[in-house]
């Protein structure tokens, strides 16, 4: 029986070379009576020509000859017609499920889809064509790869668009530093992050360095009994840090070189607030104004910026430098420019001490700010067109928790025995105050800090302002907030005297390299 891998003509060939083989041995033996080796090898090899040659051995050239034994010419129609089946079944099945036809059929069109045209269609038309020619194939959803046949996944209620998947923060810090003497004043600026990855903390009277590559501490410097730290920044560069002192003066220090460059007076009390601008520096006091100081200038400051009406707690200035922001203990909001000693935008809306401000670095002209106890609301503002964009509540979601208590309270209360009587008052504390704001560079995300209550660190995706992340551990409220250069990581500071590292941002898309500081130096330490 012939092979069923040979073709038909194929086999017809050997079957007439099989039948002339014997005349042919006689005719060899006539010529030649005494035949040589190598031609007896030939006539063996002719003779048993027609042994089954396995299409897995290639056969090689020293020019290309398709082999013909290994193509299979029944996946272009090339073969004989084989009879047809009718409805999909052929006449051997007997009608069953299991037929190969009905098979192939069901398996081209899960896989290729209904217009798929059957291989006894593919030779009408073929004879005048190559047989190996390019096709336009029609762009298919990877859905219509489904055994099920399904062209379009909302058939079944699916939605095609991709679903991104949220990003995990962890709820826990990384790391956590003991910071004894930490100030819980809410007035106060007492830790930032310079561009060199070194943490500056006013701890009491002293200043200290940690330094996130290394973890060393360096005590910068002491005031004496006398003075106290009030807030602490750093300039562009990293090198030089700012000194606000309770006693008015700001000092400039070289913190490579642990040495005081210079100090500078104006305010006549406190100066909570810090902001740098290239060589410019703002302070802001307790005496209700604005100082401008240049470091290059022998004048201790060059301007005056009078507006507020109370303390000034919060100073930020904008990423171009062109513009400041103050917030004051008399819940106000001011926008200043270079040129002007007076504000040139007011806004008014909150109702709390303003100290939460944040610029964004994605969009120009974007503030955020925010509220104390009695405001509880982050405020966003377009300075480029003064308008208020919108606010958000961040105790409104605290408040329907305390109200549910407070009913559940009651109705304990009704249902007391006799001989028990309620509490006569029951406080419950409803104080969700915005202390600190700061925007990521890498992503149009900002974070929040928060006191009473909840003391909770609050991660918002901007502008939806919906909660990716709360975060908890502090046990008082969380009054600093800083950023690392990498813009990864921040680090919380409270009354419990405690610094906490929180991975909360990704990296930028452009940097595929890890922060410095690496979550792996777990533990809790002492940062002097």
């Amino acid at each position: 029986m012939a092979d069923p891998m040979i073709s038909q003509s194929t086999q017809s060939q050997l079957n007439i070379a099989a039948s002339t083989t014997p005349r042919h041995q006689h005719h060899l033996h006539l010529e030649n009576p005494t035949p040589s080796p190598s031609s007896s090898k030939h006539v063996n090899r002719l003779i048993n020509s027609n042994h089954y040659i396995s299409p897995s051995r290639p056969i090689y050239s020293d020019r290309f000859i398709p082999c013909r034994s290994s193509s299979n010419f029944a996946l272009f129609n090339i073969s004989l017609p084989q009879p047809s089946a009718t409805a999909g079944i052929s006449p051997g099945c007997g009608g069953k499920e299991d037929n190969p036809s009905a098979y192939a059929a069901l398996l081209r069109n899960a896989l290729f889809g209904p217009q798929t045209p059957d291989k006894k269609d593919w030779g009408a038309g073929a004879a005048g064509q190559n047989i190996f020619r390019y096709k336009m194939e029609t762009r298919q959803s990877l859905h219509s790869l489904s055994p099920f046949g399904f062209d379009d996944m909302s058939d079944l209620g699916v939605n095609n668009v991709a679903i991104k998947t949220p990003r995990k923060v962890s709820r826990s810090p990384y790391k956590v530093l003991d910071a004894p003497a930490l100030q819980d004043d809410f007035y106060l600026n007492l830790v930032d992050w310079s561009s060199h990855n070194v943490l500056a903390v006013g701890l009491g009277n002293c200043v200290y360095l940690w330094n996130a590559c290394s973890s060393k501490v360096t005590k910068l410097c002491d005031l004496g009994n006398d003075d106290g730290v009030c807030s602490v920044g750093w300039a562009h560069r990293g090198t030089h840090l700012a000194i606000g002192t309770s006693n008015g003066k700001v000092q400039i220090w070289d913190a490579s070189r642990c040495k005081r460059m210079r100090t500078m007076e104006g305010h006549r009390l406190r100066v909570g607030a810090l902001a740098w601008s290239s060589s410019m520096l703002s302070s802001g006091s307790r005496d209700k104004s604005i100082l401008q100081r240049d470091i290059r200038a022998r004048e201790d400051f060059v301007s005056k910026l009078s507006g507020h009406k109370s303390e000034v707690c919060g100073l930020k200035w904008s990423y171009d430098n062109r513009e400041l922001a103050s917030g004051g203990n008399d819940n106000r909001l001011f926008v200043w420019n270079q040129h002007s000693n007076q504000p040139v935008l007011k806004y008014c809306d909150h109702t709390a001490a303003v100290k939460a401000i944040a610029w964004s670095p994605h969009l120009h002209g974007l503030l955020a700010s925010g509220g104390g106890t009695a405001d509880r609301c982050i405020r966003f503002w377009n300075t480029t067109t003064n308008s208020h964009l919108s606010c958000i509540d961040t105790g409104s979601q605290v408040n329907i928790c305390l109200q549910t208590t407070v009913i559940s309270l009651d109705y304990f209360t009704q249902h007391l025995p006799p001989s028990l009587s309620p509490p006569k008052k029951i406080f419950i504390p409803t104080s969700f105050q915005v202390c600190n704001l700061v925007w990521s560079k890498n992503v149009n995300e900002l974070v929040s800090t928060h006191g009473y209550s909840q003391n909770q660190i609050i991660l918002w995706r901007y502008p939806t302002m919906s909660k990716l992340a709360t975060l908890t551990g502090h046990t008082f409220r969380v009054l600093y907030l800083a950023i690392s250069p990498d813009g990864q990581t921040i680090v919380t500071g409270a009354g419990d005297e405690t610094l906490r590292f929180w991975s909360v941002f990704p990296s930028p898309k452009s940097q595929n390299t890890d922060s410095e500081i690496g979550a792996s130096s777990l533990g809790r330490t002492t940062i002097r």
